[in-house]
């Protein structure tokens, strides 16, 4: 350790998304390059000398304190921790934030100093992990609200990737084993099954941490709740959701420079007749054990839908990815435009 193959592969891992802003101490941890990067960790990261450093990843990432906040963070995964290396604006993004980030090392005047918080979760105290629906994501959860982080990784290889790695490293983990189960008479066995509610599919790791997978059922959920804002539930069963995407909204900031824009994180959904953007809530849902009342918001909340038919085109910009797409309608007040054209226009 570390290994050329690993050196190798935490330096081509280790590039900030373009499209995203990042503080300078960010920026310079992405400048590092293979044994400067693994030096780097232990000496300002790692917690105990003998962990190795496994994975990285750069991510957006939500708090369940915090679930309005996203952030930029290096994601560095070890054979005894998750660590989060964040920005440190945004300790100051929201003021609710006071009693989750302890603060009174933070009084630097001097501007060539770059700080970064850095929030950990041992691999201990690491309990499920929760995949998003076509693995746009992914939530850590731990034991209280203080240990749940969704990260927003907007691609499947990278979710792929991460919980691949994540459960490789689990497996080093010496937990107790789990007790025996007891035998179950006919009547618990199979009482307990009839809720009419099916499960999320559920994989117990040999280090007794769930990995828990959406079901069919989720779909279900959300083509019925895009039924309902297109105000065609007689016709769900022909509804079909072609593509569910994390992405973000670009809203152009007047006043400022020509390329400034802000993005606002919204998931795409795409029906065989309708195109919607969605605020969804990546953090709270499913609900945690410890939670005593549901979360303040819906899980999707619409935010636009527009009918296919009144797209006019779609423009490609040239740059790499992440792609930006213009989609252009031709609707008025949502309404075809030939629909109320009648002969009394031409006459007097």
């Amino acid at each position: 350790y570390p290994s050329e193959f690993l050196m190798q592969k935490i330096t081509e891992d280790n590039q900030i998304p373009l499209h995203l802003h990042v503080s300078v101490s960010l920026q310079y941890v992405a400048g590092l390059k293979g044994n400067a990067l693994v030096e780097f960790f232990h000496g300002n990261i790692a917690e105990v000398e003998n962990e190795e450093l496994r994975h990285l990843m750069w991510s957006s990432v939500l708090f369940y304190k915090t679930p309005n906040v996203e952030a930029m963070a290096c994601v560095l995964l070890s054979t005894k921790a998750i660590y989060f290396l964040l920005d440190d604006s945004f300790i100051h993004a929201d003021e609710h934030q006071s009693e989750f980030w302890t603060k009174e090392n933070w009084d630097c005047d001097n501007s060539s100093f770059h700080l970064s918080c850095c929030f950990v979760l041992k691999l201990n105290d690491l309990q499920s992990v929760n995949v998003g629906l076509f693995d746009q994501y992914f939530r850590i959860a731990g034991h209280s609200a203080g240990h749940i982080v969704t990260c927003l990784t907007r691609d499947s290889y990278d979710t792929h990737t991460f919980i691949q790695q994540l459960m490789a490293v689990l497996s080093l983990l010496a937990r107790t084993p789990s007790p025996e189960p007891v035998d179950k008479d006919f009547y618990s066995e199979f009482g307990s099954k009839n809720t009419g509610k099916m499960e999320n599919y559920e994989l117990i790791h040999s280090s007794r941490v769930k990995f828990i997978y959406p079901n069919e059922e989720e779909i279900g959920d959300l083509a019925f709740l895009v039924a309902e804002k297109m105000d065609c539930l007689t016709d769900l069963q022909s509804l079909n959701i072609l593509l569910y995407v994390l992405a973000f909204q670009v809203n152009l900031i007047e006043g400022t420079a020509p390329n400034t824009s802000l993005l606002q994180p919204k998931t795409l959904i795409l029906t065989s007749s309708d195109l919607f953007l969605f605020d969804e809530d990546y953090i709270s849902y499913p609900l945690p054990d410890f939670a005593k009342e549901p979360p303040q918001r819906d899980k999707y909340q619409l935010a636009d839908g527009r009918r296919i038919r009144h797209l006019d085109r779609v423009l490609m910009g040239y740059q790499t990815y992440p792609q930006a797409l213009t989609f252009v309608f031709d609707d008025v007040q949502n309404q075809d435009l030939m629909q109320n054209l009648a002969l009394d226009h031409f006459g007097e």
